[in-house]
């Protein structure tokens, strides 16, 4: 058995701690066992004081000292990597039954083999104890999670920034962007797996952060991206009908978001009750729950009132217990932004923060103003030209609604279509949603991957021309394609005083085609057209990160 223990193993990882002190394999054990796990077990001799400094699903990430996790896949288990991630200096490797008599037929030998059942349910808990990432009995940054189906990663940026403004040093760790303190974090993974999310957290914590926010959505819960992961406060914007490829129901939806209002994932929580999965969740969650009403005359602990549109964004009251009353703004258009902010503050206060100071940084700072890449982004005046994430019925609604400007003969031009071997019952709805609320509705693609792109047009393009004669709307629906013409095509037909939205990808920056990524910015491709048509255009013509 190991007698001499080795000093913190320093990682190259962006992605993990630069010293991660050694945990035996005999450790590991004994923790799973505490939370309730069936035992690891192993072949004879295994050394159980062996140490490990890390852990990995990916055999091409493994790093000397990791614990791999060999699951079986889709095409390929991966134990069939054990050679490659034993030379690469893996301490040990953990999987299945089948993925032991993979390890056996290799004939690979001096690398411990431990198995178990149910492998995912193990990693986080194992990512958690490998890395320490949230310790009991040590300083570690403050954890903000939000869910819901709309609003995550605004309310996230919302949060983060009224941290700064607080003289805090924060982490993001988000769909867009993973930053730890100033710097970026480069990650060619559009969801981390557990591994990568303990291993930032602890990254975190490292480098002496004061706070983290962080997206939560329901892939990340369904598929146990987050377990082992604790928010102090946990965030509730929505839930409307997207995933549904997924989940199969809405209430299948609402049951796995609901996961994360649990003592074991959360301390305490906020959630906003304007919808009745919202209401639903704040009488079903397990902790200690403050609600938030943004529209309407609800019964919450904390509402927003007294809304007035200023240039494209809005001030608003939050009213709370007592007589406490919050005066906040937020440059970002669209009332739904109203109510990320207003989530993102009752947020603070309900980690403690005081109201007065909350205040004091509102009226001294303006964090609610605070760009979100690809979430209402402003890339042109006149035309307004706006580029925004809205990918389901209800987002492109609440999207729409807030676009229109005042000017007498001012339109809205909306180009957009609908995601590929996702969920086709909402293609329909977005169609007619467009055509009810736009004056110019041109149908193109957005990222089809494998599914035949005329086919989803087609599904987009019914439910916008049955709401036009069932209707009787003068609304004009065309289809454009390939999507840099269709956005070429709306800025064309604008005027200085319309409002040209591009909707459903947002931030990204390639358009995923039968497997093949294409570079497509629609930010790009917008300011291109507008200044090729004779407008101006805010920002760079370069591809965004």
């Amino acid at each position: 058995m190991s007698t001499t223990p080795r000093p913190p193993r320093r990682s190259a990882s962006p992605m993990r701690p630069e010293l991660v002190e050694p945990v035996t394999l005999g450790t590991l054990r004994e923790a799973l066992a505490d939370a309730g796990f069936a035992p690891l077990a192993a072949s004879d001799g295994v050394d159980w004081g062996t140490e490990v400094t890390g852990i990995s699903m990916d055999s091409r990430s493994v790093e000397p000292g990791d614990l791999y996790v060999a699951l079986g896949g889709a095409n390929r288990h991966g134990a069939e990597f054990a050679s490659q991630v034993a030379a690469a200096g893996a301490a040990a490797i953990l999987t299945d039954d089948d993925g032991v008599r993979l390890v056996e037929a290799s004939g690979l030998s001096g690398v411990p083999v431990l198995t178990a059942g149910g492998l995912r349910d193990l990693v986080g808990p194992l990512s958690a104890r490998i890395f320490n990432s949230q310790p009991a009995d040590a300083p570690r940054p403050q954890l903000f999670g939000v869910t819901g189906t709309n609003g995550k990663t605004t309310t996230t940026y919302f949060v983060n920034s009224l941290l700064k403004s607080l003289g805090k040093t924060t982490g993001l760790i988000g769909t867009i962007e993973i930053v730890a303190g100033d710097q970026p974090i480069p990650s060619a993974l559009t969801t981390p797996e557990s591994p990568q999310v303990h291993g930032i957290l602890a990254l975190m914590r490292e480098r002496g952060l004061d706070a983290a926010a962080m997206e939560v959505s329901s892939h990340a819960i369904s598929y146990r991206r987050v377990d082992g992961v604790r928010y102090d406060v946990a965030g509730f914007t929505n839930l409307t009908q997207d995933h549904l490829d997924l989940h199969g129901s809405m209430e299948d939806y609402f049951l796995t978001k609901a996961k994360l209002f649990t003592p074991q994932r959360a301390s305490r929580a906020v959630v906003c009750v304007d919808d009745e999965w919202g209401r639903l969740l704040a009488g079903k969650s397990g902790v200690e729950t403050v609600t938030l009403a943004t529209q309407g005359s609800l019964e919450a602990d904390w509402s927003v009132r007294a809304v007035e549109r200023v240039g494209l964004g809005h001030r608003f009251e939050l009213h709370g217990p007592g007589v406490q009353v919050l005066q906040a703004r937020t440059g970002l258009p669209g009332t739904f932004n109203v109510s990320n902010a207003a989530l993102a503050l009752v947020m603070l206060l309900a980690s403690g923060v005081e109201s007065a100071r909350l205040q004091h940084a509102l009226d001294t700072a303006d964090p609610l103003t605070v760009e979100v890449p690809g979430r209402m982004q402003l890339v042109g005046a006149e035309p307004a030209a706006i580029v925004d994430f809205a990918h389901n019925p209800d987002a492109l609604e609440r999207t729409l609604a807030s676009v229109r400007r005042p000017e007498e003969g001012s339109r809205v031009i909306i180009v957009f279509g609908a995601t590929g071997e996702r969920d086709q019952t909402k293609r329909p709805l977005m169609g007619a949603i467009a055509a009810r609320l736009a004056d110019v509705v041109i149908v193109t693609d957005d990222d089809p991957h494998g599914e035949d792109e005329q086919t989803i047009r087609n599904g987009v393009l019914a439910g916008a021309e049955e709401a036009v004669r069932t209707r009787a709307l003068a609304t004009q629906v065309l289809e454009v394609f390939p999507r840099g013409n269709a956005i070429d095509r709306a800025v064309a037909m604008a005027g200085p005083a319309d409002t040209v939205l591009v909707a459903g990808r947002g931030h990204e920056v390639f358009q995923e085609v039968k497997g093949v990524n294409l570079e497509l910015d629609d930010r790009v491709e917008l300011r291109r057209a507008l200044r090729r048509h004779g407008f101006s255009a805010l920002g760079a013509e370069a591809v965004e990160s």
